[in-house]
């Protein structure tokens, strides 16, 4: 009777985190929707755990399913640790900074929500209460985002009109065609009412209103290759059932006419492309571009990784490195010259790229196993007795594991990947008596190891999300930190942030804070008091120490060293010793972890012309401009450092040939001027040597 209770605690924890994980964020904070989502999921999955396993202590049998599918899971697990403890980075690749999708603890996460789901969703009554409770809550987050179109309201993080609680704009496309299809799937083969099926219809057309708003073709092609699929099969088992019935065989045929018009608004919209899909974002007025490098881009990445550590790979949670060191040289042609991306082209291929071979192979494995036991187990419950749930169940399953393959599509697509896939592994191996049971109540031996197992699962799960709370709070405190208004108020918020959790992250932040302070101080001249120098000093000392720091947290970005570079460069320009040559060999070292970054060459050469090095900024810039030809900043410095040599002509011949790539710019139409002596301007506003400025 109490293991009992247990278990249905345990049930409403673990149903109300999938329910509930599209819905979860935090309001009126500044904490990131995916980051507050996390919070959930791991509180609710703690209170799962912890509840199964008091159950198990007064009933003392233990239950699992019997699949290779876990095992293999399990095995993608090993290898993202392995990975994370050899990827020369071991805290970024095992935890991140605000529960990053690609580290080894959120697939850690995935995974243990796949297997709680296989243990306490393992009967079809279970499974339909969980996919009323993720109907009402798709539902919900529908209506929420299209009224948010319309009137958006600000809570917080989430405002204008592509503000949604899913985390990113594509994200709400893919999510809307895994709600259509949910609802579909219940019309076509759940016995529901008339009235049912209306209110189900209404919300097809309302995730259909919301994937257009999107305008994502990919969530398009997926609908429509699963409602072709649903048409296809519900045609033939009609044509089939009417071959059987030998009784009546003027029965009329069902044709699945949802399906149908599902298939056929989805193929009209994939074939017209923009010409109908811009119809609803022109309208509406909405305007939201999410780059990623491309899917050649990604195989490039994972080409030159693997080259380099075919097993491992760099590491979990390290692709933006990655990325730094074997970028494509075309991209220095386009507007994302500068552009960091921590991820590929979808969820999938990010991964593999960051584990290597052996990540591939696990990954293979999974995927594999998934479709085949998928495909057999759907079949074979049709033949013997429907199971619908179990069908539904794979097939929503399989639709968010494509959308993570192609797509990076965030935390809740993911996640909601692990929790129907582990649903339908509970289904599959009830149904077939695949399930490994564990009895230890007349066993001495076994009753000892197996309380002392369960007592440690839930140490673990307990100590894992007091971890997670205390990151979550260094979060809020750096973004109150990010927004504070004067500089005492960021300095008493980023002390908190560091305290509770380090990373480079909130070290670049904490080394930024205080060279503000050092600035501000600095500008007083002469006339500051005693106490001031000493917080001049002490301004200066946090600044580059923190720095630093951030460089030997992570020795693999190269934005520490260009940081600390850039902290140099500031301080030099107070008349620090040696800091212009020390900013050059940061920046050096920056560029060895971004071989192919101009901005960096540039910034070599800005350091060099203000430490009086001429010949070296000269040779800098132009290294700069060789990576990228239209570098108007390269430009600029160039014909600075040929006027700095009484070479007018050559100044006049660089500064024309940045005006030519940026004619509008009033700033150098005054500085070609000067150099023709109709005016007295003599350096451009945008000052390359300035390491703060805007890049261009």
């Amino acid at each position: 009777m109490r293991s009992n209770i247990f278990d249905r605690l345990s049930f409403l924890s673990l149903f109300l985190v999938i329910v509930l994980l599209p819905l979860f964020f935090l309001p009126f904070t500044n904490i990131p929707v995916e980051t507050s989502k996390g919070l959930l999921l791991v509180l609710g999955l703690a209170f799962s755990i912890i509840f199964w396993a008091i159950a198990r202590f007064f009933d003392g049998k233990i239950i699992f399913p019997k699949s290779w599918l876990l095992m293999s899971g399990f095995g993608v697990i090993l290898v993202f640790l392995f990975s994370s403890l050899f990827s020369g980075n071991s805290p970024v690749s095992l935890f991140g900074t605000m529960f990053d999708i690609g580290s080894f603890y959120f697939i850690f996460a995935g995974f243990i929500l796949m297997l709680m789901s296989s243990i306490v969703f393992k009967n079809p009554k279970q499974a339909k209460i969980l996919l009323l409770g993720a109907i009402l809550s798709s539902g919900f987050v529908l209506i929420f985002q299209a009224v948010h179109l319309f009137i958006p309201i600000s809570l917080g993080i989430l405002s204008g009109k592509t503000g949604n609680i899913l985390g990113s704009w594509n994200a709400l496309g893919f999510f809307a065609g895994f709600s259509g299809l949910m609802f579909l799937l219940v019309i076509e083969f759940f016995p529901i009412s008339k009235i049912e099926k209306l209110l189900l219809g209404i919300f097809i057309l309302l995730s259909f209103f919301l994937i257009a708003a999107v305008s994502f073709q990919l969530v398009w092609t997926l609908l429509g290759i699963s409602s072709l699929i649903i048409f296809v099969y519900k045609v033939s088992t009609a044509f089939q059932k009417r071959e059987e019935s030998e009784e009546d065989t003027s029965k009329k045929i069902y044709f699945p006419i949802v399906s149908f018009i599902v298939m056929t608004i989805s193929l009209l919209f994939f074939i017209s492309g923009q010409f109908i899909g811009s119809i609803i974002p022109n309208r509406l007025q909405i305007s939201n571009a999410e780059i990623s490098p491309s899917l050649g881009a990604t195989y490039s990445i994972t080409k030159e990784v693997l080259a380099k550590h075919p097993l491992l790979g760099v590491g979990p949670n390290r692709f933006g490195e990655a990325w730094s060191m074997y970028k494509p040289a075309v991209i220095n042609n386009t507007q994302f010259w500068d552009v960091s991306f921590n991820s590929g082209s979808g969820l999938m291929p990010t991964l593999v790229a960051t584990t290597g071979g052996f990540g591939i192979l696990a990954w293979f494995i999974f995927f594999i196993l998934f479709l085949f036991i998928g495909v057999k187990s759907v079949f074979s419950s049709i033949k013997n007795r429907a199971n619908w749930e179990m069908m539904a169940f794979f097939v929503l399953s399989l639709y968010l594991f494509i959308a993570s393959f192609f797509y990076f599509t965030g935390a809740v697509i993911f996640l909601l990947s692990f929790a129907f896939s582990g649903v339908f592994i509970g289904l599959a191996s009830s149904s077939s008596g695949k399930e490994i049971s564990i009895s230890f109540l007349n066993d001495h031996r076994k009753s000892f190891f197996s309380i002392l197992i369960l007592i440690f699962v839930m140490i673990f799960s307990v100590a894992l999300s007091f971890k997670y709370i205390e990151r979550l709070t260094s979060v809020f405190y750096f973004g109150k930190a990010l927004s504070a208004t004067t500089v005492s108020g960021a300095k008493d918020y980023i002390n908190k942030t560091v305290s509770l959790y380090s990373n480079d992250l909130y070290l670049r932040a904490y080394s930024q804070i205080y060279l503000v302070e050092l600035n501000s101080i600095a500008k007083k001249g002469e006339t500051l008091s005693s106490a001031e120098k000493a917080d001049l000093q002490t301004s200066f000392d946090q600044a580059i120490n923190s720095a630093q720091l951030a460089m030997r947290y992570n020795p693999l970005n190269y934005l520490n060293f260009q940081l600390l570079g850039s902290t140099y460069q500031t301080v030099g320009s107070l008349g620090v010793k040696d800091a212009y040559s020390k900013a050059v060999l940061a920046y050096q070292d920056a560029s060895n972890l971004n071989p192919l970054n101009p901005g960096l060459k540039l910034a070599m050469a800005g350091a060099s012309f203000v430490d009086g090095k001429v010949k070296e900024a000269k040779d800098y810039a132009n290294a700069a401009l060789s990576l990228k030809q239209d570098y108007i900043d390269a430009l600029i410095i160039l014909s600075q450092i040929a006027k700095s040599e009484n070479n007018n002509s050559a100044a006049l011949s660089y500064a024309q040939a940045a005006l030519s790539l940026s004619p509008e710019d009033k700033n150098l139409i005054q500085y070609v001027d000067s150099l023709n002596g109709s005016e007295s301007v003599s350096v451009p506003t945008s000052d390359p040597t300035n390491p703060n400025k805007t890049k261009r």
